[in-house]
């Protein structure tokens, strides 16, 4: 093989793998990194691995330049020992061995590629060698906290007359990308007009512009939504006389935080159709304004405004690219909405919320707030085939995926799966030339009969505050994926306390010399003797998501592995992550309770 080819591997967007459960890497082909439209020329195999494994050997470099030594020398073949030989058949790979949990999108049977192995592979990997000794490329502490925390963000809610009135001390956020770009979103801002504050994760798929949309967009239609019927006059007539308008949200963002100017005034006009119904349904009597059902309406209205963007277009051939791109991508929302004691979680997807609380003994628990919807969700199963005809039962979810395709069974955008099939050609062919080159765009899912399948409509969980409860986690699934629930709150629980509960080492059933319980017993010293040296919850938790070995403590060989793997690379180990720490004031929510009593 030659050193072009070679060098030219790992870039394409998708992710197949042959009957032999190997990962194929492949040169670019589409721009959608979740459907396959390769021709399937010659590719390297790698084999399958799960989290639990060291990655790919002592050899691994660090910046994808020096991966490059390694192919000259061919220490690739020593390795990976395999290698298959794919031909131009597009015909589906094998289902169950792939990792199918890490793609939103399986490939389409249509636009995969079967491959096999290459018969003569062990003399291919076997008849050159060079005599080379392995080097190690591992990123030092400063290069890795450098990556670290290159997105990370802290707000402290300020104090008035040296008191906090807010039951939230602040929270803090961060993002560590696979994907590039980056898929995920998060948005963070308070509601000037009522007391509440706004926090959410946003997990997009088929790219990320439709993530960015409702990172964008979500919390102003759900902060109209909780608006008192005047307020809404005063808005509108502010409008319409060409006054300064009230402010709405104060946001909390990163500077690397994006907000797309080009479209402010479509998504500006959108949202004030929006509030002018909300005053003509509303007969002006002051009633208390439901959360739940204002969160539910503001998720819904959105999606249906994304939807009508779509089909409108626009004059502005930039402007009409980019809802159609909107439309047809998708992105799951995880929102919370905390109100003194009043929390608020609607999620569509399944990025979760967790509830971190410490026990009388100083022990931590973690309470759930959401639910994913997906395969592993019984009730989304039955409510997807009580939603289509008897005759769908079977097709509706195949192999846990809407249709065979999607993952979550609630989602943002996704108009493949929400449009008739004939709006969806009229819309494409009406479209931009960029839109109609895009295959994704031009497949229709298999056994479509009866759309939508797909709802963006939240379910919404509602929890009373308490003392004990101390701390929020919002989390796309690229955290749950490597970590389980009660890891993740008693990481962050120990790192807001400072204090590690003096707990038997646990070793999972390893085989552990004397030697490396000592020095496992180093490391506890070592962590209770100095201060933490993040100073962000969220990255703390992303180190730990990242890097920790199989005893549960941070390993920074594999911490400097996996964050030095090339961008085409790091996709087959992780998601993106994104993850918002919130941490309650059980000062403030226990003078709540104390008033109310």
């Amino acid at each position: 093989m030659s050193i072009s080819a070679l060098l030219s591997m790992g870039r394409c967007c998708c992710r197949c793998c042959c009957p032999r459960g190997l990962w194929m890497l492949s040169a670019p082909c589409c721009d959608d990194r979740r459907m396959c439209v390769c021709p399937g020329p010659r590719r390297i195999g790698i084999p399958v691995r799960t989290s639990s494994l060291p990655l790919f050997s002592d050899a691994m470099p660090a910046p994808t330049q020096l991966f490059f030594p390694l192919i000259r020398n061919c220490e690739l073949s020593r390795i990976y020992g395999t290698a298959c030989y794919c031909h131009h058949k597009h015909l589906c790979c094998s289902p169950p061995y792939i990792a199918q949990n890490r793609l939103r999108y399986t490939p389409h049977p249509a636009y995969a590629t079967f491959c096999r192995p290459r018969e003569n592979w062990w003399q291919y990997t076997q008849g050159r060698r060079y005599a080379s000794t392995p080097q190690k490329f591992y990123l030092t502490p400063p290069q890795v906290n450098s990556i670290l925390k290159a997105n990370e963000y802290s707000f402290k809610v300020p104090e008035f007359d040296g008191k906090n009135v807010s039951s939230i001390l602040g929270f803090d956020s961060n993002q560590l990308p696979a994907n590039a770009p980056i898929e995920d979103r998060r948005s963070a801002a308070t509601c000037l007009q009522t007391r509440g504050m706004l926090l959410g994760v946003f997990d997009g798929h088929a790219g990320c512009a439709c993530s960015q949309a409702v990172s964008e967009r979500l919390f102003y239609y759900i902060a109209v939504s909780l608006l008192p019927h005047e307020t809404l006059l005063e808005i509108e007539n502010a409008v319409e006389s060409g006054r300064a308008l009230l402010p709405i949200l104060q946001w909390h963002k990163h500077p690397n935080d994006y907000f797309s100017k080009e479209a402010s005034k479509l998504y500006f006009n959108s949202l004030r159709t929006y509030w002018q119904e909300l005053i003509d349904l509303n007969t002006g009597e002051s009633a208390d304004i439901d959360v739940k059902e204002a969160l539910i309406n503001a998720f819904k209205r959105l999606d249906n405004d994304i939807s009508l963007e779509a089909q409108v277009g626009d004059p502005n051939s930039f402007l009409n690219y980019l809802v159609l791109r909107v439309a047809f991508s998708g992105a799951t929302a995880c929102v919370a909405h905390v109100d003194g004691v009043d929390l608020h979680v609607a999620n569509t997807g399944d990025s979760r919320a967790m509830l971190g609380v410490q026990e009388e003994d100083g022990s931590w628990s973690a309470v759930t707030l959401s639910n994913d919807h997906n395969a592993q969700n019984e009730r989304e199963l039955e409510r997807l085939k009580l939603e289509h005809p008897k005759n769908e039962a079977k097709s509706v979810v195949k192999q846990d995926r809407l249709l065979g395709l999607l993952m979550p069974f609630r989602a943002f955008g996704d108009v493949k799966f929400k449009w008739s099939i004939d709006l969806q050609k009229r819309v494409i062919e009406s479209g931009p030339d960029q839109l109609n080159d895009n295959e994704y765009t031009k497949f229709i899912p298999p056994n479509y009969h009866t759309p939508p399948y797909l709802t963006a409509e939240p379910e919404v969980t509602y929890h009373r505050l308490r003392p004990q409860d101390k701390f929020l986690v919002l989390a796309t699934d690229g955290l749950w994926e490597t970590m389980h629930r009660q890891d993740v709150v008693r990481i962050v629980g120990e790192y807001l306390t400072g204090m590690h509960q003096q707990q038997p080492i646990a070793v999972g059933g390893y085989k552990v010399t004397l030697g490396q319980m000592h020095g496992l017993l180093t490391e506890r010293r070592a962590k209770m003797s100095s201060v933490f040296e993040d100073q962000n919850a969220a990255t703390h938790l992303i180190r730990h998501a990242v890097g920790n070995n199989e005893f549960g403590a941070v390993d920074h060989e594999r911490l400097s592995k996996m964050l030095s793997l090339p961008e085409e690379l790091a996709r087959m180990y992780r998601d993106d992550i994104t993850i918002i720490v919130v941490q309650f004031n059980s000062h403030v929510v226990g003078a709540y309770q104390n008033q109310e009593q």
